[in-house]
């Protein structure tokens, strides 16, 4: 059963100045500058909140309308860029053309220890495709890269292989290379088919990515230390800015112990082991919600979605988990929380009277605009408008009961009718992505880059919290946007 499906409408203070009527309107006067067809396809994604409503108006998951600029990434990246990529003692061939693999390389912040002869990650393994490879293959170049990888970092525990749109084009069986050269060089080789073209967006990439974790590794390996009552595994945290680093010392705190991190900082023999754990812990739904399910099916592994992100859901959060386990954790867990809670409002103390009544504005990836919304609210900040680039259904159903009435949501925004819904309602701080940051900046309107934390973070766990206080509180209130005069 699954856990954390817990739809408590938490009572949200209406937002100043936002109704459902205003937020409609600037709907359709945003949908009547497009072309009658644009409309038609774009109106089913943009909405009004209705936070009691059962499931979210709002459609998702559907291809991008072409001519509207889009966000998304595509199924390669979702493979490469968020699952597989942050494995540490592993080494990650793109198989296809360079530009993908260093578009891929390094361009989110999974922060690794270092694993001397072990760690690759600050280098780009690519098959370098060229005309010749597209004319008759790369298959046999791919079988003397992996063995060139293998010379120069043996202690490596395993290689993948992660397939680019040419690769899927011209029929390459990187399945069979695998297959071979697993044989060959005595250790994992796992095949990715997550050709960029596959699907509508990214996502399709992570649950390839768990289908072959699936297939090749969970349940081939055994943990070295004995099992015990209290094993946990993070499921769907890539340890942004140290996220991981800052989770774990709460819940070990708590009396759990952490056996594996999917897959941020993570270790393939230990991910290969989480099918022995009691607990799968789950940070991004979108991207791991699949192998929670496998291993719920096949071992009986419960799960719950948490979320670290400010005091009041962590609180929320670690009262959950240890409701899931004996009295000895509970107390713990209270323990943990009566410790943290005057740190927190200290930090509260110092941050809260300076951006108290402030708004603002999200459009990010899997799971950031629900879950940093209560952090944002912890700081007296109202969101006026969330969204996501890739999300389902399900992501909607889980935001729209911790947004206020009225206010607007968007799925798959193009940058037209972004700039359009903050020229309207006006926000004190945008959260949102690299592509959108200098956009805004040059508008004058504070920003904070909400997918890699702005070369800054954690913003996971109670350490995590007092770094994004002080980040969100100088975005808003650097004396240098006085110094920009802001588009409205």
């Amino acid at each position: 059963m699954y856990q954390g499906d817990d739809k408590t409408i938490h009572e949200r203070k209406p937002v100043p100045g936002v109704t459902k009527e205003r937020t409609e309107k600037l709907i359709e006067e945003t949908l009547a500058a497009m072309p009658e067809k644009a409309q038609k396809k774009r109106a089913p994604h943009l909405g009004a909140n209705e936070p009691t409503s059962s499931t979210c108006a709002v459609k998702s998951n559907k291809k991008v309308v072409p001519g509207i600029m889009s966000q998304r990434g595509c199924a390669y990246a979702g493979a490469k860029g968020v699952v597989w990529g942050p494995i540490r003692d592993m080494i990650h061939v793109s198989h296809g053309p360079v530009g993908c693999g260093v578009y891929s390389w390094g361009t989110r912040r999974n922060l690794m220890q270092g694993v001397p002869g072990v760690t690759s990650f600050p280098l780009d393994f690519t098959s370098d495709f060229q005309e010749r490879d597209i004319v008759y293959g790369g298959d046999k170049k791919l079988e003397v890269l992996l063995k060139e990888a293998d010379e120069l970092f043996p202690l490596n525990k395993g290689l993948s292989i992660l397939s680019e749109c040419p690769v899927g084009l011209i029929g390459d069986d990187i399945n069979a290379v695998a297959k071979k050269m697993q044989e060959e060089l005595g250790k994992l080789v796992v095949p990715c088919n997550c050709e960029g073209f596959r699907g509508v967006s990214q996502s399709l990439g992570h649950h390839i990515s768990n289908d072959s974790i699936r297939d090749h590794i969970i349940g081939k390996y055994e943990f070295a230390d004995e099992i015990g009552p209290y094993d946990v595994a993070l499921i769907g945290d890539y340890n942004i800015g140290g996220d991981v680093w800052a989770a774990k010392p709460i819940l070990e705190e708590m009396g759990l112990n952490v056996k594996s991190v999917w897959t941020g900082d993570g270790e393939v023999e230990k991910i290969a082991a989480t099918h022995t754990v009691k607990l799968n812990l789950i940070h991004c739904y979108r991207s791991m919600n699949y192998m929670c399910k496998v291993m719920e099916e096949k071992w009986g592994i419960p799960w719950l979605e948490y979320n670290f992100f400010g005091p009041t859901k962590i609180a929320e959060s670690l009262r959950a988990i240890a409701d899931l386990f004996d009295d000895t954790i509970k107390e713990k867990a209270e323990a943990v929380i009566a410790k943290y809670t005057p740190i927190m409002q200290a930090v509260l103390d110092e941050y809260k009277p300076r951006l108290e009544g402030k708004t603002a504005m999200l459009f990010v990836g899997g799971l950031r605009p629900r879950h940093t919304i209560g952090a944002y609210e912890d700081l007296g900040i109202q969101i006026t408008g969330a969204g996501y680039e890739f999300a389902h259904q399900d992501d909607y159903d889980r935001t729209a009961p911790e947004m206020a009435k009225g206010t607007l949501i968007y799925d798959d925004v193009s940058e037209f009718e972004l700039e359009k819904f903050v020229e309207e309602l006006k926000p004190d701080l945008i959260g949102s992505g690299i592509k959108e940051k200098y956009v805004f900046q040059k508008s004058g309107i504070p920003f904070r880059q909400m997918h890699s934390w702005d070369y800054s973070g954690p913003y996971h766990g109670y350490e995590g919290f007092k770094i994004f206080a002080r980040d969100i509180d100088m975005a808003i209130n650097s004396p240098t946007w006085k110094l920009v005069k802001a588009p409205f």
